[in-house]
């Protein structure tokens, strides 16, 4: 019997690309097993192709065309999404809360601003408690009230000063002299950091508490954190269902800004967040949650913050959850399964930053942090832009990212700053200098 070889090149053709696409199939697979739990990968070439999600792309697949469709529909979707996915849903609002000043100081930096610590209490009518101390400087010199700078700090308040009379703050363990005095060597040690002149003479408040007065940053620190107002102590002898350590530090800024515009000296239409590394990924949460702040400054926030899950390059998901652990209470316990396959997830990093629009966010990289990766902080940033657009502001033109310490964008943009793991003055002028053009801030004489 002669077989007609026109009719099998069809069947043959058809039998070649299904054994390439599963060849296809299981090289992603083996990329995903050898890069996310087994080392730590920097090289773009072993990392399986990314498809994003559609930022635009409801779940019942419409895609939304205008910007009120956009604030009706899609971002209260996705913001459930990141909730159910990540950071658990927002605390609420304790039954009570109190502000007591400790201290002020008014002639800070030759006179230039007044210093204040502020005791902020929060209680509920079942008798728990949980307190943090805000500090807070103003400029004394203005005509009108100052926008302002806020965020959560590493340590304590005292790391952003050497002056020994602003109180050491941050401490959740027994109070010992021994504890005491371990903890005040960190004094002045970020004052580099948070240039809190600089800041005064730009014109701008700021205002900083401790993380660690809201969740300290360990996986037992649930006890001593402000899940306390709500949970009793066998509850929080293990990880709180649907919440997160990333979510309390996002409320406890929103408690900040609470605290610093009742000053009659700042202005709480002008607000400006930032936050370095893990309190990067914090301070995009509580942008996106607290529409009272204009502008987020996302600084090195590496995975889970502006850095696409997607992209396994240095720091991942999995190593969170199964190589240093962070992820056991940096974020909510349902993202534990998911985090072996980021492919699956539901959203990424870049329906995070475009749930800020209109407003802006500035987004950090380091040239020297890789484990960040500053291409996938990019193009969260730029993957933003559709939804942007809706609101008739052009986002980051370029796909590539822009070379070392050439910053790019306006109501977006994004920084590639020459140096480490950090936050420096080249952040923070380019930072004030965003903040200027958003709030129209008048230029320091």
């Amino acid at each position: 019997m002669k077989i007609n070889r026109s009719i099998l090149l069809p069947f043959f053709a058809l039998l070649l690309g299904l054994l390439l696409a599963g060849c296809h199939s299981m090289n992603t697979v083996q990329h995903y097993q050898q890069t996310i739990p087994w080392e730590p990968n920097f090289d773009e070439q072993r990392m399986p192709p990314v498809v994003l999600p559609d930022a635009l792309k409801c779940l019942n697949g419409k895609k939304v065309r205008t910007a009120d469709e956009w604030l009706r529909y899609r971002r209260p979707e996705l913001l459930r999404l990141f909730e159910e996915t990540m950071y658990g849903k927002r605390p609420p609002m304790p039954d009570h809360v109190e502000y007591t000043l400790l201290s002020e100081k008014d002639d800070e930096f030759d006179g230039m601003a007044i210093r204040r610590e502020i005791l902020v209490n929060f209680r509920m009518d079942n008798g728990r408690h949980h307190d943090m101390v805000v500090l807070l400087y103003v400029p004394s010199r203005a005509e009108r009230p100052a926008p302002l700078f806020t965020g959560l700090v590493f340590r304590g308040n005292h790391a952003l000063t050497d002056d020994p009379s602003v109180q050491a703050t941050g401490q959740r363990y027994p109070k010992t002299p021994e504890k005491q005095a371990e903890w005040e060597q960190f004094r002045g040690q970020r004052k580099n950091s948070y240039p809190i002149r600089t800041i005064i003479e730009r014109g701008y408040a700021c205002a900083f508490a401790s993380y660690h007065d809201i969740f300290p940053d360990r996986i037992d620190g649930w006890s001593q954190s402000i899940y306390r107002l709500w949970h009793d102590d066998a509850e929080l002898a293990a990880r709180l269902p649907g919440c997160s350590s990333i979510g309390a530090w996002a409320w406890g800024i929103s408690r900040v800004i609470d605290c610093a515009v009742t000053q009659p000296e700042v202005d709480g239409t002008r607000i400006a967040c930032i936050g370095h590394s893990r309190l990067g990924k914090a301070t995009l949460w509580a942008a996106v949650c607290d529409e009272r702040i204009g502008l987020a400054c996302v600084n090195d926030s590496g995975c889970g913050g502006a850095a696409l899950s997607r992209r396994l390059i240095g720091e991942t998901l999995f190593s969170m959850f199964n190589k240093n652990h962070f992820g056991e209470f940096w974020f909510t316990d349902t993202l534990a399964e998911r985090s072996l396959h980021p492919e699956n997830l539901p959203v990424d990093q870049h329906e995070l930053v475009a749930l800020m629009a209109p407003r802006a966010v500035s987004i950090h990289s380091a040239t020297e942090d890789n484990w960040a990766d500053p291409k996938g902080e990019y193009l969260s940033a730029y993957y933003a832009g559709p939804v942007y657009r809706l609101f008739g502001i052009e986002g980051l033109t370029s796909r590539e990212p822009p070379p070392p310490d050439t910053p790019v964008g306006e109501t977006v943009s994004y920084l590639f700053r020459t140096g480490r793991h950090d936050l420096q003055i080249a952040d923070w002028e380019h930072y004030l200098s965003v903040a200027d053009a958003v709030f129209n801030t008048p230029k320091p004489e």
